[in-house]
């Protein structure tokens, strides 16, 4: 296998590094070599709501919502990787995305 990118994304940034923390033990346990991890920038989603449907459209309320990445590269992963990789608790709120390259 040449190479693994993982890339983390989550709400709240401590989750997020804690995640982070969890996954770059693991695979230095295993023995296999990593780059990073590296923070990507942080996507903002923000949406405006009225706030009553009928009587007054000005009175409106707006919410927003910080998306954190980050970015590992694992250079020489092994079997013990994957399997270390697949074992893995994470908490809530943490969504991870595995390529191979």
């Amino acid at each position: 296998m040449p190479k693994l990118r993982i890339k983390i994304k989550g709400i709240d940034a401590k989750v997020v590094d804690s995640a982070v923390q969890q996954i770059v033990s693991a695979i230095l346990k295993s023995g296999a070599k990593l780059s990073g991890p590296v923070p990507l920038p942080t996507k903002t989603r923000r949406w405006v709501v009225l706030r009553s449907p009928h009587v007054d459209a000005r009175s409106k309320e707006a919410f927003e919502m910080k998306i954190h990445k980050r970015l590992i590269d694992i250079l020489e992963p092994t079997s013990k990787t994957i399997d270390a990789l697949t074992k893995l608790q994470l908490p809530a709120g943490v969504e991870l995305e595995i390529k191979q390259q």
